[in-house]
């Protein structure tokens, strides 16, 4: 393996969440790196539809090659496309496992298959639909979410224990209400059944949909603060993105004009850029 894809890698073992769009992190760096894993290599997406492209391509469907995470398309610099400048030799190894509709209880399944992809890069951005699978009282619980998210973590650490992994924040799906809910295009998508928990009645602003909205607000914030403490938990070659994606201010030019809630090949990009400043790997 080239010397600059070593050093690139090892730099993911230091957990310090680097600042992105005013965050910090005080997370100390270890004294000792150690080399990426043997075998083929290459990187694994686990997640829901954001790490599909879902919608990007101008139809509801997923369209990975335009993937933050490990799309090989030319609209969106991804973490693979970075990847491949840094090493020509992961060419190809590209594992993508999230799926549309995905909570974070899949993340087990998910996590089993990037083992058996030998993968040495895996990234995680799950929690969206434990959020928007129904009304407030279907959210998932707080601590079953950490549940889910630690069984499919510990998947990595113990079948990929040199892996290099990167958990990224929840984005602000209140900020999407809050752009889009003036906006007609957006509203009557919504009607649709998108995210009925944050985004029904888009418009009201009766003290029940608000205290409903507030509600979401916070269970993604308590969501991320167990995304964050659970890669603390894995250890020093798991890396949080310091909610760097969380804080995208998100505008509605960076989604798609069909549902006006997934990510356009555009928003796809700015996913990547961010996180990408997060993983360690960026030289």
């Amino acid at each position: 393996m080239p010397r600059r894809w070593v050093a690139a890698l090892a730099c993911l073992a230091a957990l310090v969440a680097l600042a992105c769009e005013g965050g910090n992190s005080a997370t100390p760096r270890p004294t000792t790196s150690a080399r990426p894993s043997s075998g083929p290599g290459g990187i694994a997406a686990l997640g829901d539809s954001i790490s599909t492209g879902f919608a990007s391509c101008l139809v509801l469907t997923s369209c990975e090659r335009n993937s933050w995470s490990t799309g090989d398309g030319l609209r969106v610099q991804s973490h693979y496309r970075r990847l491949l400048e840094q090493n020509p030799t992961i060419r190809g190894r590209t594992y993508n496992h999230a799926r549309p509709g995905a909570r974070a209880d899949a993340l087990e399944g998910q996590a089993q298959a990037a083992v058996r992809d030998r993968a040495d890069y895996v990234t995680v951005l799950i929690g969206a639909n434990d959020i928007c699978r129904g009304g407030v009282d279907a959210m998932t619980p707080v601590a079953q979410f950490r549940a889910d998210v630690d069984r499919g973590l510990r998947v990595l650490r113990t079948g990929r224990p040199k892996a290099r992994v990167l958990v990224v924040s929840i984005p602000d799906l209140y900020r999407l209400w809050e752009v889009g809910h003036d906006d007609a295009r957006a509203t009557r998508a919504w009607r649709r059944g998108i995210c009925p928990a944050l985004l029904a009645e888009a418009t009201s602003t009766a003290p029940a949909d608000r205290a409903r909205r507030a509600a979401v607000r916070d269970r993604i914030d308590a969501y991320n603060a167990e995304l964050k403490a659970a890669c603390r938990a894995y250890g020093a070659r798991c890396r949080h993105d310091g909610g760097a994606l969380h804080k995208v201010r998100f505008t509605l030019d960076l989604l798609n004009p069909l549902d006006w809630f997934h990510p356009n090949a555009t928003g796809q990009g700015r996913i990547a850029e961010v996180t990408w400043r997060s993983s360690g790997l960026a030289s």
